[in-house]
């Protein structure tokens, strides 16, 4: 198991930052939450061990109370839900996404808005 040194250190950032409001983020109780044992935990956290399952980083990113896809990306994953999604429609959305792929996050947080105001239509 190669390790994540980057997503280790950022789920102990964060854990022990909600540890100084709330006993729950023990690396104990974290790993309980998550589903994965406290050894585990540890060695995700010093990137001895490759990041859990995309599941189990998003359980990780809810309880810490941040972007999912933000944990994903920093584990080298995507949100299996996304793979559906794709799945879909496979011809236009892989499509979509080539054609968008240049734009900055400015450009494509207004087009997300405008999809979806037209959907709300």
């Amino acid at each position: 198991m190669a390790g994540n040194i980057e997503f280790g250190k950022r789920i102990r950032e964060l854990r022990e930052l909600k540890l100084k409001d709330s006993p729950k983020f023990t690396l104990r109780k974290f790993a309980e939450a998550v589903g994965i044992s406290p050894t585990f935990l540890s060695k995700v956290e010093r990137g001895e061990f490759d990041p859990p399952k995309a599941e189990k980083i998003i359980k990780m990113a809810n309880l810490l109370g941040i972007d999912s896809d933000e944990l994903l990306s920093l584990a080298d994953k995507v949100d299996p839900e996304l793979e559906k999604i794709i799945k879909e429609q496979p011809s236009a959305l892989p499509d979509l996404l080539r054609t968008v792929r240049g734009m900055s996050e400015e450009e494509l947080r207004k087009l997300t808005k405008r999809a979806r105001n037209k959907q709300e239509d």
